[in-house]
């Protein structure tokens, strides 16, 4: 009974049932203050999570209005906010909850479009049309008109479709309750890319729930949902890491994961992290950095990272335990990706939207592989590339999240460039990079920036990365950092926040920016067997001239859609 507990959390937690639907509208919500207020007039959930990314913890409903709900919540660190949450931004089941119906009247002429879609054989219309029946959105909720539009989607090959018959057939829900059906069509969802059926699987193979248990298979099906930032996919695999239970044991790689998921505000993973600080597992022993991460779970009503930090605090010093408080009241959750499930459930409108990304590359080999940001390429389903005035339909080789790294391949001959294994750059060396900043405003031409190496280490310390003073703008990320003899000892990943950093620190920062090292990038692409033989050998003779032209000539502009 207990896997069957786990794996129904784990629906829910998905939304495969109960379904909450996302609003395709933001709505507004107001942060608070640290300021004492009023108790809990509403029962409501303890964690409330907005369509526009931001988290709720400690949650208690002062009021309900007719358009929002007025709520006060726990502060990282101790103290009280309250916020104004707009009901367009939370999820159809507290809509309902909370008796909001502004949007019923469009649900019906909605799902009146749906049906007609999924009639015609659509299966992106039929899985929508089954998600409506089983939430009894715009028609009255019957469990066994959504198994049967469920299952025409699925026969199709909808990988969403057969993850929700999946769920039907686990609970019995519209069908006769069948684990091994319910496997076998979770199974197929999983293979079909999608992630929440992935993770899913990866739990049916860790608990033995509908297959046999298996951890090696379930670390592998946990992998690509915790690279693509699923947190309890992270947590999880985190685990089967530091037990070496499916995968050899090793506590850097179970710090890392629950990093992953206790930066995106996870509690059960920030009280895993801290432990890693204090027994020295993954990381150097440290109390104060313990006791931080300790002190933001316990922030979120976490009792067993409460008693951690009040059993750690005997131990530190005065000065060290305030600077930790002080620390962990800084902290911001920053999830990794939006809420997947629910996405298109109903159109908001009949123009179809696509979502374009555009970023720079360079090539690496002389026959078309080409590096770039894989934040740049991430959600995206097709590539183009462009170089100089040609255009190149491009595929995914591979990725690394981690890392932020991505692999393109288009077929043609280029000009590449040499990634160094170790670059040999120090503190206030001259770094340059080409790239496509803003291309809908600045043009297609590539855009030449230079700086120094301002810091050999990123964000925190993070030894993976440099801090540059070279300018960056939206479209340079995946650049190549280019060093005077005309290696790429970098690539260009990310700016630091002017808000956010303003928000913290109260000053805006002056140009910091920041490229994760070549020698994890050339790692990255030692490992991929396509490449073998083909990477260019590190050049040790300074020419900036040569080197500028020759960045140029690999530079490409990235197009994801």
């Amino acid at each position: 009974m207990r896997a069957i507990g786990n794996i129904l959390r784990i629906f829910i937690l998905l939304g495969v049932v109960q379904l909450a639907v996302a609003d395709n509208r933001s709505g507004q919500s107001v942060q608070g203050t640290n300021v004492s207020g009023p108790q809990s007039v509403v029962s409501g959930p303890a964690k409330i999570s907005t369509l526009d990314g931001k988290t709720f913890l400690s949650v208690k409903i002062l009021k309900v209005e007719s358009d929002d709900l007025l709520i006060e919540y726990g502060l990282a660190g101790g103290g009280i906010g309250l916020a104004r949450v707009g009901f367009t931004n939370l999820s159809e089941t507290l809509q309902r909850q909370y008796g909001y119906t502004g949007r019923m009247g469009m649900e019906k002429a909605a799902v009146s479009k749906l049906r007609e879609a999924a009639e015609d054989g659509d299966a992106g219309a039929q899985c929508n049309l089954g998600r409506c029946y089983d939430a009894g959105r715009g028609v009255p909720q019957n469990a066994a008109e959504a198994v049967k539009w469920y299952r025409r989607a699925a026969e199709q090959g909808n990988p969403r479709a057969e993850g929700y018959l999946g769920a039907c057939y686990f609970f019995g829900q519209g069908v006769e309750r069948n684990s091994q059906l319910a496997a076998r069509w979770i199974t197929k969802a999983a293979k079909g890319g999608d992630l929440g059926a992935q993770f899913v699987l990866g739990m049916c193979y860790r608990d033995g729930c509908g297959v046999g248990r298996n951890y090696a298979e379930a670390a592998k099906w946990f992998q690509e949902p915790a690279q693509q930032g699923m947190e309890d996919a992270q947590l999880e695999l985190g685990k089967l890491y530091a037990s070496g239970m499916g995968v050899p044991k090793n506590d850097i790689q179970a710090a890392n994961w629950w990093r992953r998921a206790a930066d995106q505000g996870y509690a059960s993973a920030q009280l895993l992290y801290g432990f890693c600080w204090e027994l020295g597992k993954g990381v150097p022993e440290n109390d104060a950095e313990a006791f931080m991460w300790f002190s933001i779970a316990a922030s979120q009503g976490n009792s067993e990272a409460k008693q951690a930090r009040d059993s750690l605090a005997d131990g530190l010093a005065p000065q060290l335990v305030e600077v930790a408080q002080k620390e962990a009241a800084r902290f911001v959750p920053t999830p990794e990706r939006a809420a997947t499930d629910s996405e298109g459930m109903l159109p908001s409108s009949d123009i179809p939207t696509e979502k374009i990304s555009a970023g720079t590359g360079f090539f690496v080999t002389d026959d078309g592989y080409l590096v770039t940001c894989e934040h740049v390429i991430h959600g995206a389903t097709s590539f183009r590339v462009n170089s100089g005035t040609n255009s190149f339909p491009a595929r995914l080789v591979h990725k690394d999240k981690t890392i932020d790294i991505a692999l393109l391949k288009v077929d043609g001959s280029f000009r590449a460039m040499p990634v160094a294994l170790e670059p040999q750059v120090k503190l206030g060396d001259v770094v340059f990079t080409i790239g496509f900043p803003n291309p809908d405003v600045q043009g297609v031409e590539p855009k030449l920036t230079r700086g120094e190496i301002s810091s050999m280490a990123g964000i925190r310390d993070d030894p993976s990365y440099f801090q540059i003073s070279v300018p960056v703008q939206p479209g340079n990320s995946g650049g190549a950092l280019v060093d005077e003899n005309g290696n790429v000892v970098g690539v260009v990943t990310m700016r630091l926040d002017d808000i956010a950093t303003y928000e913290v620190s109260g000053a805006l920062p002056q140009n910091v920016n920041y490229a994760v090292k070549g020698g994890l990038v050339r790692r990255f692409l030692d490992h991929v067997s396509e490449l073998r033989g083909k990477l260019k050998t590190q050049k040790t003779r300074k020419n900036p001239d040569t080197a500028s032209g020759a960045a140029e000539s690999a530079a490409a502009l990235v197009i994801a859609e």
